[in-house]
């Protein structure tokens, strides 16, 4: 399996690679960097009273992949990354510290973008290619093996419709609570 995984990862280098796409993928890379663009992204809906719901479901989706991904999974797999198993891998981007599977790029993105399309499908579907996009990146960068991205999305994409459920029920009754407040 390992073979074809690197069949895949050279065969994106040797064929795909030039100065203009390194610098969009790292680019489209850089937007997962730590959640940064999910979170803000998430922020920022759930500051618009017309997108809230929206925005706490991408920040729980969020909380529960770092929770899972990062703090969890990652630590109990303990994958070695494709560029530290093969000599002569060049990189173009900092060398990652963490573990390789699952891809947490990919698992906050497909969270992220899971969440948002459990509520409106049009943004949904963007976020999904934007997330796409971030997940062939970390291919792109030989930073993940392909079934560390697709674990990523997998687990990302549970974690949003598990971070839908759990908003689809608490936030009534919180909204109810902040109501009862108020009225005292």
């Amino acid at each position: 399996m390992i073979d074809i995984e690197y069949n895949i990862l050279n065969g994106i280098r040797d064929n795909l690679s030039c100065g203009a796409l390194d610098v969009i993928m790292k680019g489209i890379s850089f937007l997962a960097e730590a959640g940064w663009f999910w979170i803000v992204l998430g922020l920022v809906l759930t500051f618009v009273p017309k997108t809230r719901k929206i925005g706490v479901t991408v920040m729980c989706a969020l909380v529960l992949s770092v929770l899972i991904c990062n703090i969890t999974v990652k630590p109990i797999v303990q994958r070695i990354r494709p560029f530290d198993l093969r000599e002569g891998i060049e990189l173009i981007v900092s060398r990652p510290t963490d573990y390789s599977f699952p891809s947490g790029h990919s698992s906050a993105s497909f969270a992220a973008a899971a969440a948002i399309f459990a509520h409106k499908k049009k943004w949904g579907a963007a976020a999904l290619i934007l997330a796409c996009l971030i997940g062939f990146s970390r291919l792109y960068l030989y930073v993940h093996f392909p079934t560390d991205v697709l674990g990523g999305a997998a687990l990302g994409c549970i974690c949003g419709v598990c971070g839908y459920y759990i908003v689809k029920y608490a936030y009534p009754k919180a909204e109810a609570l902040l109501a009862a407040r108020k009225s005292k």
